[in-house]
Order: structure tokens, then sequence, then C-alpha cells
């Protein structure tokens, strides 16, 4: 990986984490990836469960930063799980949606008893909560654009920007909620994130025939994300946020009617996001494993 990044899938479902065999092959744990690299800490993007099996990559203390799309229970449940967080030394940096009272209030207010036993101040790590907007800033030697995207509630997509390579982050995003738009429709603020990137994390929850009774939820069609996708240039696009009632074998149809809908219309190549899924990227030559 010298010189490029590491792209770490630790949980890929939206709405609720779920168990079961029929999710062995695509896993149930909610938002949360990782991008590594070898000559910094890494950078998450949400605290879904899916946080807390990325603890055994870690020993010792653990320094980095989280992008934080929104504040809904799958993308937080898993920041009391992350045990480098109960180690002494420990620092993360949560940059989120901003909020009236402060990210870190709020964040308060979901972790706290009598809904979970222990407050982030009684963490042994020191967790630093930052509000964010519609801002462009440095983490390290990434370079990061957060941008506000339509779902229920405010919620970021981000763009990080490092050793030459780009990847956007949009687990959550519903043409639904603006009912000015069209359902093709694509922001000027979605373009900005997504613009040319080597890889394209993209809300993909429903299909076609569920979406109509469900566009006011927040999310979008797998179509929809594929559109995004080719009309943003991207160069790979992951269908993330999968339904808990999407078993293994839908996720198998959704993803190959996504790579040929793809094919068909001269966008990307198209993959469905599952846990441990890891995407090694270099400057000259993208590599998935």
């Amino acid at each position: 990986m010298s010189g490029g990044i590491r792209i770490v899938f630790n949980g890929v479902r939206g709405s609720t984490p779920c168990a079961g065999p029929e999710y062995a092959r695509f896993g149930g744990h909610s938002s949360c990836v990782a991008i590594e690299t070898d000559n910094g800490p890494p950078i998450l993007f949400d605290l879904g469960t899916g946080l807390r099996p990325y603890s055994s990559r870690w020993e010792g203390d653990f320094h980095g930063t989280v992008l934080l799309s929104h504040l809904h229970w799958d993308h937080v449940q898993g920041l009391p799980f992350f045990t480098p967080l109960h180690r002494g030394g420990s620092t993360l940096d949560v940059f989120g949606p901003r909020q009236e009272e402060g990210l870190g209030h709020v964040f308060g207010q979901l972790m706290r008893p009598p809904f979970f036993p222990i407050t982030p101040e009684q963490l042994m790590g020191d967790v630093r909560f930052h509000d964010t907007g519609e801002d462009d800033f440095p983490v390290g030697g990434a370079k990061v654009r957060s941008r506000w995207v339509r779902h229920v509630g405010p919620t970021l997509g981000f763009r990080v920007d490092i050793n030459g390579l780009s990847v956007a982050y949009v687990p959550d995003h519903g043409p639904g909620c603006n009912p000015e738009h069209s359902d093709d429709y694509i922001p000027h603020e979605m373009l900005e994130l997504c613009d040319g990137v080597d890889v394209l994390i993209h809300d993909a929850q429903h299909t076609r025939a569920e979406y109509e009774r469900k566009r006011h939820w927040g999310h979008c069609t797998v179509h929809y994300a594929v559109h995004v996708a080719r009309e943003a240039g991207a160069r790979r696009l992951v269908l993330f946020h999968h339904d808990p009632s999407h078993s293994d074998d839908d996720i198998v149809a959704i993803e190959r009617s996504a790579s040929e809908y793809s094919a068909h219309i001269g966008g990307p190549e198209v993959a469905a996001g599952y846990d441990g899924l890891e995407i090694e990227l270099s400057p000259s030559l993208p590599k998935s494993e």
C-alpha cells in the first residue's frame, strides 16, 4: 500500500443492524468505513456498529478522525464499543453536522443514562467534537470537503482527497426529501463531492419497486446511485446502506442489476459493499481484494 490508501468496510447496513444466516455474505453491521494509509492516522466515516469489529485492528493507543454524516442511531451506536477509547491516551476527533446546541452536547443526549450507562466524557480516551457544515478543511495530510445532502434531518456527505486519490461518502441521500426536485436531479453539492472520485460510496437502499412508497424516508434507488456516479465521472461505485430486509440473495440480484444498468448507460464499475471488503488504491493502479 506504499503511497496509496486502503478503504476498509466494517459496516454496510442502513436503518438497523441485523443478524442471521441470510446476511452471512454481506454482513449486518451498520455504517462504518475507514480510510487507512501507511503514513498517517485513519479517517473513519460514521460510527455505526461496524466500529466495534474495527477495534480488532488496533492495539494500544488510537488516534484518528471520524467524519460523521448525521446523528441517526445506525450511524452513532458504535462509539461506546470502540475498545481503544477505553484506554487512556487515545484520541478521536469527530466532525459532524452543526447543531444548534453544539454537536458534543447533542451527542451526549444520545449516550447517557437511562439510555446508556456511560457518557462520552466517561470514556478514558479523549473524544473531541467539531461542528461542521459546508466546509473544506485539512485532516492530517488529507483534504476534506463536506456538503449538505438531502436526508431527514441535517446530514453531510464527505469527500476525502489523500495521496493523490479521492473517496466520496454519501450513505444517506434522498431525492424525495425535496418535492421540488425531479427524481433524476443531482444537486450541485453532490457533484462537488463526487466529481471524478476514484471511489464513490453511495446510498442504495431501495429498489425501484420499493422507492415510491418510501420516497420520504430519505434514501434513494440503486439506479439513482448509478446515475450520480455516471454523471459525476466516478471511477468506481460501491453500493451502501443496504436495507435490513434485503438478504444476501437480494443484494446479489441488486448488484447484478446495477452493474448491467451502469454498463448500459456508460457508467463505472459497480460493486455491493460488504462487511470486510477492503479496496486498495494506488495513484497508478486501483486494486480490489
